[in-house]
């Protein structure tokens, strides 16, 4: 098969037998094993982790058999063959004939659309050899009608199109007489933005089931034990335990074991939002630590908390190995100035002794978006080589990469080498502090760099910390310009991907599992990312009990996610943040471009490492055993030889 001549996000298949390679309908276990899947060919759009260097989606899902459970039967009873592979929980809601994918590839092709609370499918019917196409709704960001009676003058000109989270764009043209386009339009609107229709997310209508419960992954008071919380200096403060004290923190806070309630509320009152300063990470041997709030509310007047000094002074006196504090704040120093005007501001270094306040200069939500912007119309649906590298640079996407990373390395160093305390705050600590305590926590504790523990530090500096997913993601809602859009969380998982790329051997999860993440961070088929804080997925969406976590699918299929040459590395990381080493993550943003894609998968040689791994393992461990019942007969058999005195 020649896969240059594919479209990209696709696959093909038998008439009989059309296997889905998108996120959400996956492969048997057989077919993943015996090899029946073709993982070389190119995948659906939605594609969990489609992606340019290893055709991997299809790898990452499983079938489980719902294929065409709720599928429209036809006179005779039988499951037409363009019908979607549904999942549990899925329904077919329209679907259009004599539609047209306009590739911006290899041109249109002709087939089938189908509109499901989940997903847009289509199925050409003009090829041999049919692809198809699929879309978690979840990740289209706004549809738009193209073409009308006075404008329509060309064949395809008339359509829909679709604006995707993902870096790319599907366009879908329709005949004007057969009216197909409204009801297409209609059903996906309602679907793509069901919140905004008052339909519920697809995560609550997915009945799917794996056999792992992901939801138990991340037991707070589990992992402040794993860090040997509580101790002398730090207590586990459940004030938070209904969600009064702080909305958007979790119910289990470890703060200095010297501060009383009453203590934590004054401080509180000068924190913005009430993000108090609260225990993220712990060092096993210095006991030095990272901390995350939120700005103080110094305001233009210079306002001081007595409280709140003392407080500081608290975290300061947990650390015996120094008598410093470093308070990184995530902002340019600018803004951090302008922010007193609106009544925030930064700590004095005056009022706040022995501590040191440094800026990290990582830019706010608004010129991440535009950063994201320029990246795309550079990555899709074409790639000017002329300019690729000024057009690069012009985004500054990788900069603003390299100065998070940076950021956390600058943390880690002061954790690590100098053993002294870190405090860490943005404006409101929910963004850019998350990703420098969760990448610094990465650097510093092999444990984070585990499949499960990784899931664990999301689940812990991320979710339970009240990152708002809901609105820098606008999971099922129409406003696609809101000003709260931002990917804040996936400059995190770039920047994890750098790491990687850095030292490959120290992560015990591969590219599939990270890009995995991020495809799932929009499809709404899990109820992980749903809502702003932990708060609203307990009190409002009930989500433990009414959706499946990410992690369910994850760590039931681990042998899909590892990565076969690692090892345990016992010491902290020392990533270099220049822009020497930042790389554009090409199999992410570039997926879409069959240009991209090499012949050979990469998913297809990790598993083959892998199991020749087990092998050699199972080869070493052989050998131990013979050596050891070897030495244990010799020892057996032979007599004991006596010994004579020596004589002078």
């Amino acid at each position: 098969m020649d896969h240059r001549t594919l479209e990209p996000n696709h696959y093909t298949s038998s008439d009989s037998d059309s296997k889905s390679s998108s996120l959400n309908s996956k492969l048997g276990p057989e077919s993943v094993s015996s090899g029946k899947a073709s993982y070389s060919m190119t995948k659906s759009p939605c594609s969990s982790s489609s992606t340019s260097n290893d055709n991997i989606a299809n790898a990452a899902t499983f079938d489980h058999k719902f294929r065409n459970k709720n599928s429209t039967l036809d006179g005779n009873g039988t499951v037409r063959p363009d019908d979607p592979p549904l999942l549990p929980g899925e329904k077919v809601q329209g679907v259009a004939r004599e539609v047209t994918y306009l590739c911006p590839y290899s041109g249109p092709t002709r087939g089938v659309l189908s509109v499901t609370n989940y997903k847009i499918h289509f199925r050409s019917m003009d090829r041999d050899t049919p692809y198809v196409i699929e879309v978690p709704l979840g990740v289209v960001s706004r549809v738009e009608k193209v073409g009308g009676q006075s404008l329509s003058r060309g064949e395809n000109s008339y359509g829909i199109e679709l604006f995707c989270k993902d870096m790319r764009n599907l366009r879908f043209g329709h005949k004007q007489e057969n009216h197909s386009r409204r009801n297409v339009f209609e059903k996906l609107q309602q679907y793509a933005f069901p919140l905004s229709h008052k339909l519920p997310l697809f995560a609550f209508e997915c009945t799917e089931s794996f056999p792992e419960n992901g939801w138990l992954v991340y037991e707070p008071i589990a992992e402040f034990k794993r860090m040997g919380v509580p101790n002398e200096m730090w207590k586990i403060s459940k004030i938070n335990e209904h969600y009064e004290f702080c909305d958007s923190y979790p119910a289990i806070l470890a703060v200095p074991a010297q501060a009383t309630d009453d203590e934590l509320r004054q401080v509180g009152a000068f924190r913005s939002r009430g993000r108090i300063p609260v225990l993220s990470w712990i060092h096993p041997e210095s006991q030095a630590t990272i901390s995350r709030s939120s700005q103080p509310l110094v305001g233009v007047g210079g306002k001081r908390c007595r409280e709140d000094e003392r407080y500081i002074q608290l975290i300061m006196d947990g650390n015996a190995q120094s008598h410093k504090l470093f308070i990184m704040d995530a902002r340019p120093s600018a803004n951090a100035i302008a922010n007193k005007a609106k009544g925030g501001g930064y700590e004095s270094e005056d009022t706040y002794q022995n501590a040191e306040v440094i800026f990290l200069d990582i830019h706010n939500i608004h010129v991440m978006r535009e950063s994201l912007r320029k990246l795309k119309e550079l990555c899709f649906p074409t790639i000017d080589e002329s300019k690729w590298l000024s057009g690069l640079e012009s985004t500054y996407w990788l900069k603003h990469i390299k100065c998070i990373l940076a950021g956390a390395g600058r943390i880690t160093d002061k954790v690590e080498n100098h053993k002294t305390s870190v405090l860490v705050h943005c404006s409101d600590g929910w963004d850019r502090t998350a990703q420098l305590t969760a990448l610094a926590m990465l650097l510093l504790d092999p444990y984070y760099r585990t499949i499960k523990g990784f899931e664990v530090l999301i689940e812990k500096e991320w979710l339970s910390f009240g990152h708002k997913f809901q609105q820098r993601i606008g999971h099922g809602d129409d406003h696609h310009s809101d000003a709260d859009r931002s990917p804040v969380f996936l400059q995190f998982i770039d920047c994890v991907w750098q790491i990687t790329k850095m030292f490959a051997h120290a992560f015990e999860f591969n590219e599939l599992f990270l890009i995995t993440i991020l495809d799932h961070l929009y499809s709404c088929r899990f109820g992980t990312f749903l809502f702003n804080s932990e708060r609203e997925r307990i009190q409002e969406g009930c989500v433990k009990q009414r959706t499946t976590s990410l992690w369910s699918m994850i760590n039931s299929h681990l042998e899909f996610y590892k990565n076969p040459f690692y090892h345990h590395v016992p010491h902290s990381l020392d990533p270099v943040p220049t822009m020497r080493y930042m790389k554009l993550w090409k199999s992410l943003y570039c997926r879409w471009n069959p240009s991209m894609r090499p012949q050979e998968p990469i998913y297809v040689r990790n598993r083959e490492l892998l199991a020749m791994k087990e092998q050699l393992e199972n080869k070493v461990e052989d050998k131990k055993r013979d050596t050891k019942m070897r030495t244990s007969r010799t020892t057996t058999t032979t007599p004991t030889r006596l010994t004579s005195p020596m004589h002078v």
